[in-house]
Protein backbone atom coordinates (compact mmCIF):
# COMPACT_ATOMS: atom_id res chain seq x y z
CA UNK A 1 0.00 0.00 0.00
CA UNK A 2 2.91 2.12 -0.26
CA UNK A 3 2.59 5.68 -1.46
CA UNK A 4 -1.32 4.62 -2.41
CA UNK A 5 -3.88 7.19 -1.70
CA UNK A 6 -6.40 5.83 0.93
CA UNK A 7 -9.85 7.29 -0.52
CA UNK A 8 -11.03 7.27 -4.35
CA UNK A 9 -12.48 9.89 -5.87
CA UNK A 10 -16.15 9.17 -6.90
CA UNK A 11 -15.05 8.89 -10.59
CA UNK A 12 -12.02 6.39 -10.04
CA UNK A 13 -12.10 3.14 -9.06
CA UNK A 14 -13.74 2.05 -5.99
CA UNK A 15 -12.85 -1.97 -4.40
CA UNK A 16 -14.73 -3.70 -1.58
CA UNK A 17 -11.47 -5.13 -0.22
CA UNK A 18 -10.05 -5.21 2.58
CA UNK A 19 -7.24 -2.64 3.43
CA UNK A 20 -5.10 -5.95 3.93
CA UNK A 21 -1.13 -6.09 3.60
CA UNK A 22 1.68 -7.21 5.59
CA UNK A 23 3.24 -10.71 7.34
CA UNK A 24 1.83 -13.57 6.83
CA UNK A 25 2.29 -13.79 10.53
CA UNK A 26 0.50 -10.16 11.36
CA UNK A 27 -2.11 -11.78 8.75
CA UNK A 28 -3.30 -14.62 10.45
CA UNK A 29 -3.98 -12.66 13.54
CA UNK A 30 -5.56 -9.30 12.43
CA UNK A 31 -8.34 -11.05 10.27
CA UNK A 32 -11.58 -10.94 11.36
CA UNK A 33 -15.39 -11.32 10.52
CA UNK A 34 -16.63 -8.05 10.37
CA UNK A 35 -19.81 -9.41 12.45
CA UNK A 36 -18.15 -12.07 14.99
CA UNK A 37 -19.37 -11.37 18.47
CA UNK A 38 -16.86 -9.85 20.74
CA UNK A 39 -15.38 -12.77 22.48
CA UNK A 40 -15.22 -11.69 26.13
CA UNK A 41 -11.92 -10.76 28.02
CA UNK A 42 -11.73 -12.44 31.46
CA UNK A 43 -13.76 -9.89 33.35
CA UNK A 44 -12.56 -11.04 37.19
CA UNK A 45 -11.89 -7.32 38.38
CA UNK A 46 -7.95 -6.66 39.24
CA UNK A 47 -7.43 -7.54 42.97
CA UNK A 48 -5.97 -5.38 45.50
CA UNK A 49 -1.94 -6.27 46.27
CA UNK A 50 -1.68 -7.57 42.99
CA UNK A 51 1.40 -7.97 41.35
CA UNK A 52 1.10 -7.14 37.56
CA UNK A 53 3.68 -7.78 34.46
CA UNK A 54 1.90 -4.63 32.51
CA UNK A 55 -0.75 -2.76 33.17
CA UNK A 56 -2.63 -0.63 30.55
CA UNK A 57 -4.29 2.10 31.60
CA UNK A 58 -7.64 2.52 28.70
CA UNK A 59 -9.07 0.52 26.06
CA UNK A 60 -9.50 2.28 23.20
CA UNK A 61 -7.01 1.91 20.24
CA UNK A 62 -3.81 2.34 21.95
CA UNK A 63 -4.45 0.59 25.11
CA UNK A 64 -6.00 -2.45 22.99
CA UNK A 65 -3.11 -2.56 20.40
CA UNK A 66 -0.58 -2.96 23.35
CA UNK A 67 -2.61 -5.23 25.38
CA UNK A 68 -2.45 -7.76 21.75
CA UNK A 69 0.88 -7.43 20.90
CA UNK A 70 2.07 -7.48 24.44
CA UNK A 71 -0.09 -11.07 25.27
CA UNK A 72 0.95 -12.58 21.85
CA UNK A 73 4.77 -11.89 23.52
CA UNK A 74 3.82 -13.94 26.44
CA UNK A 75 3.22 -10.78 28.41
CA UNK A 76 0.54 -11.19 31.03
CA UNK A 77 -1.78 -8.11 30.95
CA UNK A 78 -4.02 -6.21 33.43
CA UNK A 79 -5.90 -3.59 30.71
CA UNK A 80 -7.95 -1.28 33.46
CA UNK A 81 -10.98 1.04 31.91
CA UNK A 82 -12.48 3.50 33.41
CA UNK A 83 -16.21 2.65 31.37
CA UNK A 84 -18.25 0.02 31.35
CA UNK A 85 -17.71 -3.45 29.61
CA UNK A 86 -20.67 -2.72 27.38
CA UNK A 87 -21.89 -6.77 27.28
CA UNK A 88 -24.97 -6.54 28.61
CA UNK A 89 -28.48 -5.36 27.36
CA UNK A 90 -30.68 -2.99 28.66
CA UNK A 91 -34.79 -2.97 29.23
CA UNK A 92 -35.12 -2.46 25.02
CA UNK A 93 -33.03 -5.86 24.49
CA UNK A 94 -30.33 -3.55 23.22
CA UNK A 95 -26.96 -3.12 24.86
CA UNK A 96 -26.86 0.70 23.19
CA UNK A 97 -29.09 3.17 23.32
CA UNK A 98 -29.79 5.16 19.82
CA UNK A 99 -28.61 8.86 18.68
CA UNK A 100 -32.65 10.26 18.45
CA UNK A 101 -33.65 8.85 21.88
CA UNK A 102 -30.46 9.22 24.14
CA UNK A 103 -31.45 7.71 27.75
CA UNK A 104 -28.89 7.30 30.90
CA UNK A 105 -26.51 4.94 28.50
CA UNK A 106 -26.06 7.63 26.80
CA UNK A 107 -23.62 10.17 28.53
CA UNK A 108 -21.21 9.81 31.23
CA UNK A 109 -22.41 11.22 34.92
CA UNK A 110 -24.31 13.25 33.45
CA UNK A 111 -28.07 14.32 34.39
CA UNK A 112 -29.03 16.15 31.11
CA UNK A 113 -28.15 15.53 27.65
CA UNK A 114 -25.22 17.54 25.94
CA UNK A 115 -25.57 16.91 22.15
CA UNK A 116 -22.89 18.46 19.71
CA UNK A 117 -26.04 19.97 17.99
CA UNK A 118 -28.18 21.59 20.62
CA UNK A 119 -31.10 22.58 18.81
CA UNK A 120 -33.26 21.75 16.17
CA UNK A 121 -35.90 24.07 14.32
CA UNK A 122 -35.77 26.44 17.06
CA UNK A 123 -36.17 23.85 20.10
CA UNK A 124 -33.38 22.50 21.95
CA UNK A 125 -33.25 18.84 21.87
CA UNK A 126 -30.97 17.77 25.25
CA UNK A 127 -32.68 16.02 27.99
CA UNK A 128 -32.83 14.85 31.67
CA UNK A 129 -31.26 11.84 31.77
CA UNK A 130 -30.38 9.34 35.29
CA UNK A 131 -27.12 9.55 36.12
CA UNK A 132 -25.05 6.63 34.92
CA UNK A 133 -21.96 5.77 33.76
CA UNK A 134 -22.88 6.36 29.95
CA UNK A 135 -21.02 5.83 26.56
CA UNK A 136 -20.14 9.35 25.66
CA UNK A 137 -18.70 11.97 27.76
CA UNK A 138 -18.44 15.58 26.82
CA UNK A 139 -16.06 16.61 28.80
CA UNK A 140 -16.39 20.46 29.74
CA UNK A 141 -12.87 22.63 29.64
CA UNK A 142 -12.41 26.22 29.46
CA UNK A 143 -13.49 26.91 25.84
CA UNK A 144 -14.38 23.62 24.32
CA UNK A 145 -16.27 20.39 25.16
CA UNK A 146 -14.35 17.55 24.29
CA UNK A 147 -16.37 14.50 23.04
CA UNK A 148 -14.78 10.76 24.40
CA UNK A 149 -15.82 7.27 24.16
CA UNK A 150 -16.91 5.65 27.82
CA UNK A 151 -16.44 1.94 28.25
CA UNK A 152 -14.20 -1.20 26.86
CA UNK A 153 -13.34 -0.28 23.66
CA UNK A 154 -12.80 3.59 23.85
CA UNK A 155 -13.73 5.93 21.01
CA UNK A 156 -14.14 3.04 18.69
CA UNK A 157 -17.78 2.69 20.25
CA UNK A 158 -18.77 6.42 19.50
CA UNK A 159 -17.47 7.84 16.57
CA UNK A 160 -18.44 7.31 12.67
CA UNK A 161 -15.99 5.02 11.87
CA UNK A 162 -14.25 6.69 8.94
CA UNK A 163 -10.89 4.63 8.68
CA UNK A 164 -8.96 7.43 6.82
CA UNK A 165 -4.90 7.05 6.45
CA UNK A 166 -3.33 10.50 5.75
CA UNK A 167 -1.98 11.26 2.62
CA UNK A 168 1.38 10.71 2.26
CA UNK A 169 2.59 14.11 1.57
CA UNK A 170 0.88 15.48 4.61
CA UNK A 171 2.29 12.64 6.96
CA UNK A 172 5.87 14.80 7.86
CA UNK A 173 3.28 17.61 9.37
CA UNK A 174 1.30 15.21 11.31
CA UNK A 175 4.31 12.56 12.89
CA UNK A 176 7.57 14.72 11.71
CA UNK A 177 9.81 12.04 13.66
CA UNK A 178 8.74 8.99 12.42
CA UNK A 179 9.93 7.41 8.99
CA UNK A 180 7.02 8.08 6.41
CA UNK A 181 8.19 4.71 4.45
CA UNK A 182 7.91 2.34 7.57
CA UNK A 183 4.48 3.56 8.34
CA UNK A 184 3.48 3.28 4.81
CA UNK A 185 4.50 0.07 4.12
CA UNK A 186 4.30 -2.23 7.55
CA UNK A 187 1.94 -0.28 10.49
CA UNK A 188 -0.39 1.69 8.05
CA UNK A 189 -1.47 -1.75 5.93
CA UNK A 190 -1.29 -3.97 10.01
CA UNK A 191 -3.51 -1.33 11.71
CA UNK A 192 -6.38 -1.34 8.63
CA UNK A 193 -6.40 -5.49 8.05
CA UNK A 194 -6.46 -5.13 12.47
CA UNK A 195 -9.43 -2.74 12.27
CA UNK A 196 -11.17 -3.89 9.72
CA UNK A 197 -10.98 -1.18 7.01
CA UNK A 198 -12.98 -1.30 3.89
CA UNK A 199 -15.44 1.35 1.57
CA UNK A 200 -19.01 1.39 0.37
CA UNK A 201 -19.96 0.08 -2.42
CA UNK A 202 -20.42 2.92 -5.03
CA UNK A 203 -23.02 1.50 -7.00
CA UNK A 204 -25.41 0.66 -3.60
CA UNK A 205 -24.49 4.45 -3.15
CA UNK A 206 -25.79 5.90 -6.10
CA UNK A 207 -29.19 4.24 -5.71
CA UNK A 208 -30.05 3.52 -1.73
CA UNK A 209 -32.48 5.94 -0.21
CA UNK A 210 -30.04 5.89 2.64
CA UNK A 211 -27.41 8.15 1.30
CA UNK A 212 -29.48 10.34 -0.37
CA UNK A 213 -27.64 12.47 1.48
CA UNK A 214 -24.68 12.42 0.92
CA UNK A 215 -25.57 12.45 -3.06
CA UNK A 216 -26.93 15.62 -2.89
CA UNK A 217 -23.26 16.11 -1.29
CA UNK A 218 -21.64 15.17 -3.81
CA UNK A 219 -23.48 16.99 -6.39
CA UNK A 220 -23.33 20.34 -4.69
CA UNK A 221 -19.59 19.64 -4.33
CA UNK A 222 -18.65 18.98 -7.25
CA UNK A 223 -20.76 21.83 -9.09
CA UNK A 224 -18.41 24.00 -6.88
CA UNK A 225 -15.26 22.22 -8.31
CA UNK A 226 -14.35 20.28 -4.88
CA UNK A 227 -12.97 16.54 -5.13
CA UNK A 228 -15.64 14.45 -3.39
CA UNK A 229 -14.32 11.48 -1.76
CA UNK A 230 -15.60 8.10 -0.77
CA UNK A 231 -13.57 7.20 2.92
CA UNK A 232 -12.73 4.02 4.05
CA UNK A 233 -14.74 2.60 7.31
CA UNK A 234 -14.69 0.12 9.90
CA UNK A 235 -18.65 -0.76 9.35
CA UNK A 236 -20.11 -3.72 7.55
CA UNK A 237 -20.77 -2.67 4.18
CA UNK A 238 -22.66 -6.14 3.59
CA UNK A 239 -24.78 -6.10 6.83
CA UNK A 240 -25.68 -2.37 5.68
CA UNK A 241 -26.82 -3.61 2.84
CA UNK A 242 -28.79 -6.33 4.34
CA UNK A 243 -30.24 -3.83 6.70
CA UNK A 244 -31.62 -1.77 3.87
CA UNK A 245 -32.93 -5.16 2.14
CA UNK A 246 -34.88 -5.56 5.76
CA UNK A 247 -33.32 -9.02 6.15
CA UNK A 248 -31.08 -8.82 9.21
CA UNK A 249 -32.29 -6.07 12.19
CA UNK A 250 -31.24 -2.68 11.34
CA UNK A 251 -28.06 -0.47 13.48
CA UNK A 252 -26.67 2.30 11.45
CA UNK A 253 -30.30 2.52 9.57
CA UNK A 254 -31.96 2.54 12.82
CA UNK A 255 -30.37 5.55 14.30
CA UNK A 256 -27.39 4.06 16.28
CA UNK A 257 -24.02 5.94 16.47
CA UNK A 258 -23.26 8.42 18.83
CA UNK A 259 -23.76 6.58 21.39
CA UNK A 260 -23.05 2.94 20.42
CA UNK A 261 -24.02 0.72 17.72
CA UNK A 262 -25.11 -2.63 18.43
CA UNK A 263 -24.51 -4.90 14.91
CA UNK A 264 -22.98 -3.27 11.94
CA UNK A 265 -19.52 -1.70 13.13
CA UNK A 266 -16.49 -2.74 13.72
CA UNK A 267 -15.31 -1.68 17.18
CA UNK A 268 -12.50 -2.69 18.65
CA UNK A 269 -14.98 -4.90 20.86
CA UNK A 270 -15.07 -6.90 17.79
CA UNK A 271 -11.30 -6.74 16.44
CA UNK A 272 -8.12 -6.38 18.68
CA UNK A 273 -10.00 -7.07 21.87
CA UNK A 274 -11.16 -10.67 21.13
CA UNK A 275 -8.09 -11.08 19.83
CA UNK A 276 -6.60 -9.93 22.90
CA UNK A 277 -8.67 -12.37 24.99
CA UNK A 278 -8.14 -15.20 23.00
CA UNK A 279 -4.43 -15.59 24.33
CA UNK A 280 -5.87 -16.17 28.00
CA UNK A 281 -3.08 -13.47 28.96
CA UNK A 282 -5.29 -10.44 28.98
CA UNK A 283 -7.65 -9.30 31.97
CA UNK A 284 -10.08 -6.08 31.41
CA UNK A 285 -11.13 -4.51 34.67
CA UNK A 286 -14.43 -2.39 33.74
CA UNK A 287 -15.11 0.47 35.79
CA UNK A 288 -11.30 1.27 37.33
CA UNK A 289 -9.95 4.52 37.44
CA UNK A 290 -6.36 4.87 37.74
CA UNK A 291 -5.39 7.75 40.06
CA UNK A 292 -1.68 7.37 41.31
CA UNK A 293 1.53 6.25 40.00
CA UNK A 294 4.58 6.34 42.28
CA UNK A 295 7.95 4.07 42.12
CA UNK A 296 7.78 0.91 43.88
CA UNK A 297 10.45 0.73 46.41
CA UNK A 298 10.95 -3.09 44.99
CA UNK A 299 11.17 -2.02 41.41
CA UNK A 300 8.23 -1.02 39.29
CA UNK A 301 5.60 1.19 39.91
CA UNK A 302 2.65 1.42 43.19
CA UNK A 303 -0.64 1.87 41.26
CA UNK A 304 -3.76 3.34 42.84
CA UNK A 305 -7.43 1.98 41.28
CA UNK A 306 -10.63 3.48 42.14
CA UNK A 307 -13.45 0.89 41.39
CA UNK A 308 -16.85 2.88 40.56
CA UNK A 309 -20.28 1.89 40.65
CA UNK A 310 -22.44 2.47 37.62
CA UNK A 311 -23.47 5.70 39.77
CA UNK A 312 -19.80 6.94 39.92
CA UNK A 313 -19.02 6.38 43.13
CA UNK A 314 -16.18 5.01 44.20
CA UNK A 315 -16.90 1.38 46.28
CA UNK A 316 -13.39 0.09 46.48
CA UNK A 317 -9.71 1.77 46.56
CA UNK A 318 -7.13 -0.88 45.26
CA UNK A 319 -3.48 -0.48 45.05
CA UNK A 320 -1.22 -3.08 42.84
CA UNK A 321 2.27 -3.05 41.80
CA UNK A 322 2.70 -3.04 37.96
CA UNK A 323 6.23 -3.83 36.58
CA UNK A 324 4.95 -1.14 33.38
CA UNK A 325 2.46 0.81 33.07
CA UNK A 326 0.81 1.94 30.03
CA UNK A 327 -0.50 4.87 29.65
CA UNK A 328 -3.60 4.90 27.18
CA UNK A 329 -6.41 6.62 28.71
CA UNK A 330 -6.52 9.13 25.73
CA UNK A 331 -5.61 12.27 24.55
CA UNK A 332 -7.69 13.87 27.05
CA UNK A 333 -7.21 11.15 29.77
CA UNK A 334 -3.49 10.14 29.75
CA UNK A 335 -2.42 14.28 29.59
CA UNK A 336 -4.60 14.92 32.71
CA UNK A 337 -3.39 11.80 34.73
CA UNK A 338 0.21 12.61 33.52
CA UNK A 339 0.13 16.51 34.32
CA UNK A 340 -1.46 15.65 37.68
CA UNK A 341 1.46 13.12 38.29
CA UNK A 342 4.17 15.48 37.87
CA UNK A 343 2.58 18.36 39.90
CA UNK A 344 1.89 16.61 42.83
CA UNK A 345 5.06 14.96 43.18
CA UNK A 346 4.39 11.12 42.35
CA UNK A 347 6.19 11.42 39.03
CA UNK A 348 8.64 14.24 39.71
CA UNK A 349 11.15 13.61 36.84
CA UNK A 350 8.51 13.69 33.93
CA UNK A 351 9.94 16.57 31.57
CA UNK A 352 8.18 19.80 30.96
CA UNK A 353 7.06 18.85 27.86
CA UNK A 354 4.35 16.73 29.97
CA UNK A 355 0.45 18.67 28.86
CA UNK A 356 1.99 20.54 26.16
CA UNK A 357 0.79 20.23 22.27
CA UNK A 358 -2.76 19.43 22.56
CA UNK A 359 -4.97 20.13 19.78
CA UNK A 360 -8.68 19.49 18.18
CA UNK A 361 -7.56 18.03 15.15
CA UNK A 362 -9.22 21.17 13.23
CA UNK A 363 -12.85 20.27 14.00
CA UNK A 364 -15.52 22.38 13.01
CA UNK A 365 -19.12 21.73 12.63
CA UNK A 366 -22.12 23.27 10.23
CA UNK A 367 -25.00 23.21 8.11
CA UNK A 368 -26.42 24.13 5.25
CA UNK A 369 -30.29 25.16 3.92
CA UNK A 370 -30.88 23.57 0.88
CA UNK A 371 -33.54 24.54 -1.92
CA UNK A 372 -36.56 22.54 -1.65
CA UNK A 373 -35.27 20.36 -4.91
CA UNK A 374 -32.19 19.21 -2.75
CA UNK A 375 -33.74 17.09 -0.30
CA UNK A 376 -31.75 14.85 1.43
CA UNK A 377 -33.71 12.35 2.80
CA UNK A 378 -35.81 11.44 5.74
CA UNK A 379 -33.98 8.49 5.87
CA UNK A 380 -30.40 8.55 6.48
CA UNK A 381 -27.16 6.10 7.84
CA UNK A 382 -25.54 7.27 10.69
CA UNK A 383 -22.16 5.83 8.69
CA UNK A 384 -20.08 9.09 7.05
CA UNK A 385 -19.07 7.27 3.94
CA UNK A 386 -17.69 10.46 2.46
CA UNK A 387 -16.35 13.84 2.07
CA UNK A 388 -14.89 16.99 0.62
CA UNK A 389 -11.15 17.53 0.00
CA UNK A 390 -9.61 20.91 -0.40
CA UNK A 391 -6.91 20.19 2.27
CA UNK A 392 -4.41 21.05 -0.05
CA UNK A 393 -6.33 24.53 -1.13
CA UNK A 394 -7.92 25.69 1.70
CA UNK A 395 -6.81 23.58 4.52
CA UNK A 396 -9.81 21.65 5.48
CA UNK A 397 -11.79 18.49 4.40
CA UNK A 398 -15.50 18.20 5.16
CA UNK A 399 -17.05 15.09 6.24
CA UNK A 400 -20.45 15.15 4.95
CA UNK A 401 -21.83 13.68 7.90
CA UNK A 402 -25.91 12.88 8.29
CA UNK A 403 -28.42 14.48 10.09
CA UNK A 404 -30.95 11.45 10.97
CA UNK A 405 -33.85 13.12 12.49
CA UNK A 406 -36.67 10.37 10.72
CA UNK A 407 -38.17 13.55 8.73
CA UNK A 408 -36.96 15.85 5.84
CA UNK A 409 -35.16 18.45 7.05
CA UNK A 410 -33.57 19.56 3.62
CA UNK A 411 -30.37 20.49 5.41
CA UNK A 412 -26.50 19.52 4.72
CA UNK A 413 -24.23 18.70 7.54
CA UNK A 414 -20.59 18.84 8.04
CA UNK A 415 -17.77 18.12 10.55
CA UNK A 416 -15.03 19.62 9.11
CA UNK A 417 -10.89 18.79 10.06
CA UNK A 418 -8.31 21.60 9.17
CA UNK A 419 -5.25 22.71 9.35
CA UNK A 420 -5.86 24.70 12.80
CA UNK A 421 -2.48 25.73 13.80
CA UNK A 422 -2.95 26.54 17.60
CA UNK A 423 -2.22 24.52 20.29
CA UNK A 424 -3.44 24.16 24.13
CA UNK A 425 -1.48 23.05 27.05
CA UNK A 426 -2.58 21.33 30.17
CA UNK A 427 -1.57 22.02 33.85
CA UNK A 428 -2.11 21.52 37.23
CA UNK A 429 -4.62 24.09 39.26
CA UNK A 430 -3.07 23.17 42.98
CA UNK A 431 -6.02 25.67 44.22
CA UNK A 432 -8.64 23.35 43.23
CA UNK A 433 -6.71 20.38 42.58
CA UNK A 434 -7.70 19.92 39.16
CA UNK A 435 -6.20 19.83 35.75
CA UNK A 436 -7.21 22.77 33.46
CA UNK A 437 -6.96 22.90 29.56
CA UNK A 438 -5.88 26.60 28.38
CA UNK A 439 -7.86 26.20 24.84
CA UNK A 440 -10.05 29.16 23.93
CA UNK A 441 -13.04 29.43 21.78
CA UNK A 442 -11.76 32.24 19.62
CA UNK A 443 -8.49 29.67 18.39
CA UNK A 444 -11.38 28.16 16.42
CA UNK A 445 -11.33 30.91 14.14
CA UNK A 446 -8.88 29.56 11.62
CA UNK A 447 -10.89 26.90 11.29
CA UNK A 448 -13.82 28.46 10.33
CA UNK A 449 -11.87 30.36 8.00
CA UNK A 450 -10.89 27.32 6.25
CA UNK A 451 -13.87 25.29 6.38
CA UNK A 452 -15.93 28.69 4.79
CA UNK A 453 -12.82 28.11 1.36
CA UNK A 454 -15.72 24.77 1.04
CA UNK A 455 -18.99 26.37 1.85
CA UNK A 456 -18.62 29.77 1.21
CA UNK A 457 -18.40 28.71 -2.38
CA UNK A 458 -20.64 25.93 -2.30
CA UNK A 459 -23.11 28.48 -0.94
CA UNK A 460 -22.38 30.98 -3.78
CA UNK A 461 -22.85 28.81 -6.51
CA UNK A 462 -25.99 26.85 -5.09
CA UNK A 463 -27.39 30.30 -4.20
CA UNK A 464 -28.22 28.49 -0.26
CA UNK A 465 -27.31 29.69 3.03
CA UNK A 466 -25.89 28.41 6.13
CA UNK A 467 -28.27 26.60 9.11
CA UNK A 468 -28.60 28.85 12.03
CA UNK A 469 -30.62 26.74 14.23
CA UNK A 470 -28.38 23.88 15.29
CA UNK A 471 -25.48 25.21 17.72
CA UNK A 472 -27.53 27.93 19.56
CA UNK A 473 -30.04 30.91 18.28
CA UNK A 474 -28.61 32.24 15.10
CA UNK A 475 -25.65 30.44 15.25
CA UNK A 476 -23.76 29.16 12.51
CA UNK A 477 -20.71 27.43 13.28
CA UNK A 478 -20.00 24.77 15.99
CA UNK A 479 -16.72 25.97 17.24
CA UNK A 480 -17.47 24.90 20.85
CA UNK A 481 -16.18 21.17 20.59
CA UNK A 482 -14.01 18.58 19.37
CA UNK A 483 -14.30 14.76 18.51
CA UNK A 484 -10.37 14.28 18.08
CA UNK A 485 -8.39 15.57 20.73
CA UNK A 486 -4.83 14.84 20.24
CA UNK A 487 -1.88 15.81 22.44
CA UNK A 488 -0.72 16.13 25.51
CA UNK A 489 2.59 13.72 25.54
CA UNK A 490 3.92 14.53 22.24
CA UNK A 491 5.92 11.82 20.66
CA UNK A 492 9.74 12.44 20.63
CA UNK A 493 9.17 15.82 23.39
CA UNK A 494 7.78 14.03 26.29
CA UNK A 495 8.64 10.95 25.30
CA UNK A 496 11.37 9.11 23.06
CA UNK A 497 10.74 8.47 19.42
CA UNK A 498 8.50 5.20 20.83
CA UNK A 499 6.40 6.70 23.30
CA UNK A 500 8.59 5.81 26.57
CA UNK A 501 8.26 8.67 28.64
CA UNK A 502 11.39 10.51 29.84
CA UNK A 503 12.38 10.50 32.84
CA UNK A 504 10.99 6.90 34.04
CA UNK A 505 12.07 3.16 32.85
CA UNK A 506 8.80 0.89 32.23
CA UNK A 507 6.30 4.29 31.46
CA UNK A 508 4.76 4.60 28.24
CA UNK A 509 2.26 6.74 26.91
CA UNK A 510 0.85 4.42 23.71
CA UNK A 511 -2.83 6.62 22.58
CA UNK A 512 -3.44 9.66 20.84
CA UNK A 513 -1.19 12.20 23.29
CA UNK A 514 1.79 11.11 20.97
CA UNK A 515 0.29 13.06 18.01
CA UNK A 516 0.68 17.19 18.22
CA UNK A 517 -2.75 17.97 17.35
CA UNK A 518 -3.61 17.24 14.04
CA UNK A 519 -3.41 14.77 11.89
CA UNK A 520 -5.21 16.00 8.10
CA UNK A 521 -7.90 13.07 9.03
CA UNK A 522 -10.38 11.53 11.40
CA UNK A 523 -7.24 9.91 13.52
CA UNK A 524 -7.97 6.86 14.92
CA UNK A 525 -6.09 4.34 12.10
CA UNK A 526 -2.86 6.44 12.50
CA UNK A 527 -3.37 5.89 16.78
CA UNK A 528 -3.57 2.55 15.79
CA UNK A 529 -0.80 2.46 13.46
CA UNK A 530 1.45 4.44 15.41
CA UNK A 531 0.68 1.98 18.52
CA UNK A 532 1.66 -0.91 15.97
CA UNK A 533 4.97 0.65 15.53
CA UNK A 534 5.79 1.65 19.15
CA UNK A 535 4.42 -1.79 20.89
CA UNK A 536 6.51 -3.82 18.15
CA UNK A 537 10.08 -2.01 18.95
CA UNK A 538 8.84 -1.75 23.08
CA UNK A 539 8.44 -5.20 23.05
CA UNK A 540 11.65 -6.41 21.00
CA UNK A 541 13.93 -3.74 22.98
CA UNK A 542 12.29 -3.90 26.80
CA UNK A 543 10.82 -7.19 27.15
Amino acid sequence: MSGEPVWRTTSGSVSRRLFIAGTGSILASAALAGRASAAPARQTAITDGARVSALVIGSGYGGSVAALRLAQAGVDVQLVEMGMAWDTPGPDGKIFCTTPNPDQRSFWLRTRTKQPFSQFLGFPIDKDIPRYTGILDAEEFSGITVYQGRGVGGGSLVNGGMAVTPKRENFGAVLPTVDANEMYDVYYPRANAGLGVATIRPAWFDTTDWYQFARVGRKQAQRSGFPFVFVPDVYDWDYMEQEAAGTVTKSALAGEILFGNNYGKKSLQKTYLPKAAATGRVTISPLHRVTQVIPASGGGYTVTIEQLTTAGAVSTIKTVTADTVFFAAGSVGTSKLLVKLKATGALPNLNAEIGKGWGDNGNVMCGRANHIWDPTGASQSTIPCAGIDNWAAGGAFAEVAPLPTGIETWASFYLSITKNPNRAQFTWNPTTRAVELNWQTAWKQPSIDMAKTIFEKINSTEGTIYRTDLFGTYKIWGDHLTYHPLGGAVLGKATDNYGRLAGYQGLYAIDGSLIPGNTSVNPFVTITALAERNIEKIIAQDF
